[in-house]
Formats: C-alpha cells, sequence, structure tokens
C-alpha cells in the first residue's frame, strides 16, 4: 500500500456541507482495512519513540486512527468534541472554518503538564479546528504538542497559518483542494 493508492480511495462530495466546498471523504478509505492499516502505520512510523503520552483526536474523523496509535505507541486518548458531548466539565475554545463558526471541547484535567501530546485530525483545510485544538491542549500546561493529519488540503493555506502560530504539522500526503 502506497499513500497515493490511500489518496486514490478518498472521494469527494460536491457541495457538502455547504455549496461550493468539495468536501474530502475519507470512509471510502477507511473502509478498505489495507488503507486504513497503511494510515495508522505511518503515523505509528513518525511518532513511536517521541514520548508521547497523550493522543488527542478531533471529533468525529480524528477518532477514527487516533485511539489505535495511541494504543500502538503506548500512550493513552483524550477526545476533543463538539460542545454538549462529554459529560463532565470542559474547557472550550471557538474558531472560523472554511464555512463558519464552530468551538471545540476538551474535559478539564484531561492533560496535565508532564504530557506530551499529539494532536490528530483526518483533515488540514484552513487550518482553524487544528489551531483551536492546540489552544486546547496548550491550556492544559502540556509539555510538547506535535499535531498531525492524514490529507492537507493544498492551496488553502493550512499549514502556513499553523506555522505562523508556532505549530508544526505533518500530513501523511496532499491533496489539491480540486483533485
Amino acid at each position: 500500500m502506497t499513500a497515493n493508492e490511500v489518496k486514490q480511495s478518498i472521494r469527494n462530495v460536491p457541495d457538502y456541507p455547504i455549496k461550493g466546498i468539495q468536501f474530502k471523504d475519507i470512509t471510502t478509505a477507511l473502509s478498505k482495512p489495507e488503507c486504513l492499516r497503511w494510515m495508522r502505520d505511518e503515523m505509528v512510523k513518525r511518532y513511536k519513540g517521541l514520548g508521547i503520552n497523550q493522543v488527542v483526536g478531533i471529533e468525529s474523523r480524528g477518532f477514527i486512527i487516533a485511539p489505535a496509535v495511541a494504543m500502538e505507541i503506548g500512550a493513552g486518548f483524550v477526545p476533543i468534541r463538539k460542545p454538549g458531548k462529554l459529560p463532565a466539565e470542559t474547557i472550550t475554545v471557538s474558531y472560523t472554518k472554511e464555512y463558519g463558526t464552530d468551538s471545540i471541547e476538551m474535559h478539564k484535567g484531561a492533560l496535565n503538564e508532564n504530557d506530551v501530546v499529539l494532536i490528530h485530525d483526518d483533515i488540514l483545510a484552513t487550518g482553524g479546528s487544528l489551531m483551536a485544538a492546540v489552544e486546547l491542549v496548550k491550556k492544559a500546561g502540556v509539555r510538547k504538542i506535535y499535531a498531525n493529519c492524514i490529507i492537507e488540503l493544498e492551496g488553502l493555506n493550512g499549514r502556513k497559518y499553523l506555522k505562523e502560530r508556532g505549530v508544526d504539522i505533518d500530513c501523511l500526503f496532499g491533496i489539491e483542494v480540486d483533485e
């Protein structure tokens, strides 16, 4: 399995969630065991041995690979969810995305100053949701943060946006927005 083969298995959904957006649907790749295994294994190769003890997954597609990677590298899993989905006291960050605004939450006390964290989401577009997750994780005072996505939508400048804010991002592969 190669990055290109995984890339070819991702479908486009036009005009979702709003008109003009070309949604990159990874569920078609996730339905293929060899693609799912490749994504997990690539992330494990990149992050094993870096002292990561918590993997944070952003709702909803960040929940799919993050726990599997966490288990393989000997880390725990912490969910970041949409408002009202976590049962205990939370901390919240709001952000702007390419088609509106949103908020995400994490349980208060889920992370601490001794943690080395990998934040994972499926797609890096404009960088808003990932930057909001970084802000949540920073509020916990963690020791170090790594950030990863499966796909980078090239041309939307998410990487540049994150880099300007001091976040290093690693993506398994890139896809042109119109591809």
